[in-house]
């Protein structure tokens, strides 16, 4: 028989799952009588849980808004759960003391969680990469454009296809995935899974799949199944290359789109990065300024921009918002959307208030 002890953490932990309780129901899922739920409300009370009573038909008891936290009791999913948020949550531009509080609240649900469970979640912390995350200092985030893998739903991964991937990852081991595609078609794979990546806010896994011998990378969300087969694969021959995340990136910006894009554009690396991330373009470097290029010799140096999109509209407002120097080589598609977009500002600049 639980001890009172125990049956007055477990009351907590039923009031925290929100909403207003009846005695009847609180006595029912503790085994006790309708005065001993009362008598463990008085000792939440007392180590200061703000609890309310609710009178009325329907009345009973719930959690009030306090001055403090109270402890938080957690299931073994519930703490997995808010792991997996914080561990996300990294890759945001977070300051110094927000980072601290991430990392502090994360070491303490990591310490109650059963040793097996704690194992699996730091083979994901081990093995997980982040994109770079963005500076404050370079003004608002660019969206990701429409037509990247994934752009604008965003799912979220099951916790146990994760943690078995991670495991999959951390000790070189096959793995076979159930996986559907955002055309919906599924398919069975065998992977050799190199590393998960967290990219604006979305789970992605890189490796080689065995059937085609081609490095692969899929959403880990759309991924219905996970289990490691036996045996262990070799590291990639190139352990120097690029890691996991540049991977990702790179495979975004050169993935094979309806239009190939390219430009020059008279401005710095960080400036266009703010604006095109490395998910959406590669840049070169083009050389410095010439007069052909609508410039004086001498000035800052043009950059070349390469990029695949599916779609071409939401390129021309980036290009305004660059507020620099550009020129499109290609496609001509994308000069008659500039060319329009400037005739609606010039319009709109000309009309009247009245």
């Amino acid at each position: 028989m639980p001890r009172p002890t125990a049956r007055v953490l477990t009351l907590l932990e039923l009031l925290q799952s929100g909403g207003t309780r009846t005695v009847a129901e609180l006595a029912e899922r503790l085994g006790v009588q309708g005065r001993t739920v009362r008598r463990y409300v008085d000792h939440l009370i007392e180590l200061d849980v703000p609890v309310e009573s609710v009178r009325g038909r329907y009345g009973g008891y719930r959690l009030a808004p306090g001055y403090r936290l109270p402890p938080l009791m957690l299931g073994d999913d519930e703490a997995l759960a808010v792991l997996l948020g914080l561990l996300a949550a990294r890759r945001t531009a977070l300051t110094a003391a927000q980072r601290t509080a991430n990392e502090t609240a994360a070491a303490k649900i990591r310490r109650v969680l059963p040793r097996h469970t704690a194992r699996r979640l730091d083979a994901l912390q081990d093995t997980v990469a982040h994109t770079e995350a963005p500076d404050p200092s370079e003004g608002p985030v660019p969206p990701e454009p429409p037509g990247l893998p994934g752009a604008g739903d965003c799912g979220t991964p099951d916790a146990e296809v994760l943690l078995t991937v991670a495991d999959a990852v951390r000790h070189r081991r096959p793995l076979a995935l159930g996986y559907t595609d955002r055309e919906g078609r599924s398919s069975e794979r065998t992977l050799h899974a190199h590393g998960i990546v967290n990219h604006a806010g979305r789970w992605y896994l890189t490796g080689t799949d065995t059937r085609l011998d081609e490095e692969r990378t899929f959403r880990l969300d759309r991924v219905t199944g996970a289990r490691t087969l036996p045996g262990t694969f070799r590291e990639p021959a190139d352990p120097v290359g690029p890691g996991p995340a540049q991977r990702l990136l790179t495979g975004f910006a050169t993935a094979d789109y309806r239009h190939r894009v390219t430009l020059r554009i008279q401005a710095t690396p960080e400036h266009i990065r703010a604006h095109l991330p490395a998910s959406v373009a590669e840049l070169t470097g083009h050389g410095p300024s010439t007069v052909a290029d609508g410039g004086a010799p001498g000035q800052q140096d043009w950059l070349r921009v390469e990029l695949r999109a599916q779609r071409l509209d939401w390129l021309p407002p980036v290009l305004a918002a660059l507020d620099r120097p550009f020129v499109i080589e290609r496609p001509d598609e994308l000069r008659d959307l500039v060319n329009a977009l400037a005739d609606r500002l010039a319009r709109g600049a000309r009309a009247s208030g009245a």
